[in-house]
């Protein structure tokens, strides 16, 4: 008998109707982001999953990334004092980039920026987002994808406890890049600071036939012979123990919605070129709706 299914690695606008049959039949969820293409197919879901007393989670498996919760303990017992700046930088390279954004039409905020944006809030929780100001900057995508791509997204998000914090994501790090991602966190205080390096540099392997290359490098983990060591794999395990156990998810599937209507606003708000309040109520990117 079936007591959970995992959704990994189908494309993201079959995640609402796939987690759907499966919440309807009764099955525990863990659900690879995005939770889904509209807020109102999230809301049915948690509705779903509320309803039915099952276990139903989304993968923001950087909250797994023990350099990333690092920084959440950081921030939670006071080590850096009351956090005044707030910074998340991540960018992938062309390639990866390219395949991302010919599956779906959804923005680098969507695709890239969405897991920092979960990491920011679930690290500054309970703040919520009330304001988003975002911009997209254009280049090399464009051509390589041959569509209007955005090679960058940056968004300034203001909390209901005063606090703004900026999160950017992009996908044209140059081809002879040592590895297809790089991920700076800066979280100054009122205490101290922390700085936060994730692109794999303190690992590096030079062969003659590659050249240079920083292994370890990939964001959900590294397989080794038959064992997956990483974010992903521990996110896995996690998931299995909270039904199994009858333990509650580390990552709520109200909080993933949260984070889709950040997104969503922050892709209105690079369209209009106007900062957008929260929460969104009837509006909805032009962008995004074209592409769902």
């Amino acid at each position: 008998e079936i007591a959970a299914v995992f959704i990994s690695a189908t494309p993201e606008t079959t995640h609402f109707p796939i987690a759907r049959d499966c919440l309807l039949a009764g099955k525990h969820v863990f659900l690879e982001k995005p939770i889904a293409i509209e807020l109102s197919e999230a809301d049915e879901l948690i509705a779903l999953a509320r309803a039915a007393g099952l276990k139903f989670t989304i993968g923001y498996s950087q909250r797994f990334n023990p350099k990333f919760a690092y920084v959440k303990k950081a921030i939670g017992d006071g080590t850096i004092g009351k956090p005044v700046s707030v910074l998340v930088s991540r960018h992938i390279t062309r390639g990866l980039g390219k395949k991302i954004s010919g599956r779906v039409k959804l923005s680098p905020a969507a695709m890239e920026s969405t897991h920092d944006i979960d990491f920011v809030l679930w690290c500054l929780e309970p703040a919520k987002p009330v304001r988003v100001y975002s911009q997209q900057n254009y280049g090399a995508m464009r051509e390589i994808s041959g569509g209007d791509v955005p090679d960058l997204q940056w968004a300034l998000v203001t909390l209901d406890s005063g606090l703004s914090f900026v999160v950017g994501g992009g996908w044209s790090l140059p081809p002879g890049y040592p590895n297809f991602s790089q991920t700076w966190i800066e979280v100054v205080g009122t205490e101290g600071a922390l700085l936060v390096d994730d692109t794999h540099r303190d690992v590096m392997l030079r062969s003659m036939k590659d050249g240079a290359l920083f292994p370890m490098s990939s964001m959900p983990g590294e397989p080794v012979g038959h064992v997956f060591a990483g974010p992903m794999a521990s996110e896995t395990v996690h998931f299995v123990e909270a039904v199994a156990l009858d333990r509650p998810v580390l990552v709520k599937p109200e909080e993933a919605r949260q984070v889709m209507e950040l997104y969503m606003a922050a892709d209105l708000s690079a369209e209009t070129n106007e900062p957008v309040v929260l929460p969104l109520a009837n509006k909805r990117p032009t962008r995004l709706a074209a592409g769902a």
